[in-house]
Order: structure tokens, then C-alpha cells, then sequence
């Protein structure tokens, strides 16, 4: 299963659309998003995706309430961690921040996480993949990054979304 993965979008529309545009492109199955959408202008462009989001709130949401009402026709939206099985089996946690993960307690095979605005694949001692996709936005580093993730394989590359 491909799965489309990214997060901090901080309201910069275009490459928010050139996200969208990537794993429309790609044909991902399931879209997750690590938290900091920030406003509710950024949902318009992600109602154009046609796969199924699952995501969790940032530390920068500044209206959640909007937020959730207009996520609701683009998939879930939750305070973080969320914990999804993919129809393989694959076992993800998603948070903002890698604090929110309680990592002796939780059951998963893969944590996508955010928050730092660069992107990072580790592994850990338990064989569990750690994706941070970047900043979407660009603004921090100036690299606007998503990540695509192949379930079976586990591959993961980290996508720049100028070069696309």
C-alpha cells in the first residue's frame, strides 16, 4: 500500500496543492497528516485528494473548531496520537510531536511525526520506522518536503515538492 505523508503546510496554499497534486500523481492509497494545517484556509486545496485522510491536530491550529467541520468531508481529523491499521496489517501512529507517542506503551510499526520542520527516516531498536516528512510549507528551511511510504517494502522517499 502507498501512503502519501506530510505535515507543518503553515496556510502556504501552493505547495499545498503541489502536495495534493503529488499523491493524486502517485496514487496513494491513504493520505496521513502529521498536525499544523494552521487555518482553515488550507482545507479547499486537500478536498481534491482522492485518497482518504487521517490526521492529527498540530501545535498551531488556530481555529480547531473550523478546522474539524471542515475536515469532515476531506476524512478524520484528531488530537494526536492516532493510531491507524492499514488492511495489510501495517500498524501507524501519528503525532505532532514525537513527545505525544508514549513509545514503550504503543503498538505500531511505523510513527510519522512532525513538528521539527526537517525530514528524518530512523529506525529504532524495535525495527519500527520513524517518518518525519518535513515541512510542506517551506517557509522554516526553505525545502518544501512530503513523503511517500510503501508499506510492503517499507521504503521511504522523501519527496521535494520543487522538483516535481
Amino acid at each position: 500500500m502507498l501512503v502519501g505523508i506530510f505535515a507543518d503546510t503553515h496556510d502556504h496554499l501552493e505547495n499545498i496543492r503541489r502536495a495534493v497534486d503529488c499523491f493524486n500523481v502517485e496514487r496513494v492509497e491513504l493520505v496521513l497528516f502529521a498536525g499544523d494545517l494552521v487555518s482553515t484556509i488550507a482545507l479547499p486545496p486537500l478536498r481534491k485528494l482522492s485518497a482518504p485522510v487521517v490526521a492529527c491536530y498540530g501545535d498551531n491550529e488556530g481555529n480547531k473548531t473550523g478546522l474539524a467541520g471542515g475536515f469532515a468531508v476531506i476524512g478524520q481529523l484528531k488530537e494526536p496520537p492516532v493510531e491507524l491499521t492499514v488492511p495489510d496489517g501495517t500498524r501507524f501512529i501519528i503525532a505532532h510531536m514525537k513527545r505525544q507517542i508514549a513509545r514503550e506503551q504503543s503498538e505500531f510499526d511505523v510513527a510519522v511525526t512532525a513538528h521539527t520542520h526537517k525530514a528524518r527516516v530512523t529506525c529504532d531498536a524495535l525495527n519500527r520506522l520513524w517518518i518525519n516528512p518535513g515541512e510542506t510549507s517551506g517557509w522554516s528551511f526553505g525545502r518544501a518536503t512530503v513523503a511517500l511510504f510503501e508499506t510492503v517494502t517499507r521504503r521511504v522517499e522523501i519527496v521535494d515538492l520543487a522538483t516535481r
